[in-house]
């Protein structure tokens, strides 16, 4: 499986990932419970920054590391920063870096250059095993405005994941146009992140070591536009490319909720049909990405406005494996199917669990 280990990561992405998101242990808990980090500055300062991430005001390091950590953010510093090399003395190496990239063009829908060291950053509400001698495709829930308790927990592993499920290795599926990014690709890909494409998940699934964990958060750009605290709506009901995939590979279908995830920014919704909704949805349709407007707490004070996430904890609970048979060519019927199976099964565990993750009895889970 080219590209690996930590020996192949590319040098670029070495020195970038030393440079700009060194590894910080004993941060996020989202997949058994991020509480909040107690200070002297501030007792309520969360610790559910993503990759590690423990608060703004632990250092600018932290500051960088947790604008790194929500792709496709941080696309237009590393253009910006890319440019600024070819217009300066050092041209070569930016010239370098672009022949490097086109070399290297493909490697992220192949194994990319996983790094077990960078992933070391960042356990779950584990409800059922999951043994190594089978494939998985964990669906993540919901998307939320940066989806930080599936990288959390997924894309690092300070929170013991590899203790908790042994065997497995898992593997976040992500934007594919963040992978042309000059030098935040090398940065994602030493975490494991790969294209959210077809060629790039069978490849995965495809390998002759089982326990491969495919981790795709379902709803995408459109279930962020639903972001709202308090509210639990996902986009699912026509989203079936996932089982599809499960199928063609025998690989059981897992469903994962993390509670808290809409609660850690606020935002503005806009109703369908509204001119501010289509904006958001043409943009979503042309750059895959959806423009939410969202904020959270200020650096200094709880109360104040600013990019830092609320100081609520998240709660990520995985559910029990559920078993599909492998169909080369699966029928809609039998994908209709194990979709409807999967979505009983996440609306059970998101019953089962919501009371003691703070939600209340009367909240029911909302599918688009």
């Amino acid at each position: 499986m080219p590209g690996g280990d930590a020996e192949h990561c590319s040098l670029f992405g070495v020195c970038w990932a030393w440079g700009l998101g060194r590894p910080i242990r004993g941060s996020p808990r989202a997949l058994l419970w991020l509480p909040p980090l107690h200070t002297a500055a501030d007792p309520l300062l969360p610790s559910c920054l993503l990759l590690g991430v423990r608060s703004l005001a632990l250092g600018p390091e932290h500051f960088l590391s947790w604008v790194l950590s929500a792709p496709p953010a941080p696309a237009q510093v590393f253009l910006v920063v890319l440019i600024f090399v070819l217009l300066s003395r050092a041209w070569t190496l930016g010239v370098l870096y672009l022949v490097w990239l086109y070399w290297d063009r493909d490697i992220p829908r192949a194994g990319g250059h996983r790094s077990a060291w960078v992933r070391d950053w960042a356990a779950p509400l584990k409800t059922a095993e999951l043994p190594p001698n089978r494939n998985y495709v964990l669906g993540a829930h919901p998307h939320g405005a940066m989806s930080t308790g599936a990288f959390s927990n997924f894309v690092t592993e300070s929170n013991n994941f590899p203790w908790l499920f042994p065997g497995l290795q898992p593997w976040i599926a992500t934007l594919t146009r963040v992978f042309y990014v000059p030098f935040f690709r090398e940065y994602i890909m030493m975490h494991g992140l790969r294209p959210v494409s077809r060629h790039s998940l069978d490849f995965v699934l495809s390998q002759p070591q089982q326990g491969q964990a495919v981790v795709i958060v379902i709803g995408g750009a459109q279930e962020a536009l639903y972001t709202t605290p308090g509210q639990h709506s996902l986009e699912l009901l026509n989203r079936k490319g996932f089982v599809r995939l499960a199928l063609r590979h025998r690989a059981s279908l897992v469903p994962v909720y993390s509670f808290g995830e809409n609660d850690t920014f606020k935002g503005m919704n806009f109703s369908k049909g509204s001119w501010q909704y289509l904006c958001q949805v043409t943009c979503k349709r042309v750059t895959s990405i959806a423009p939410c407007i969202f904020w959270g707490r200020g650096l200094f004070s709880p109360n104040s406005w600013g990019l830092l996430p609320l100081p609520v904890p998240i709660t990520t609970v995985v559910g029990a494996p559920i078993p599909v048979p492998q169909c080369s060519s699966p029928s809609q019927e039998q994908v209709d199917h194990y979709h409807r199976l999967y979505m009983d099964a996440l609306e059970r565990l998101f019953e089962e669990h919501k009371e003691s993750c703070g939600v209340p009895a009367s909240t029911r889970l909302t599918f688009f």
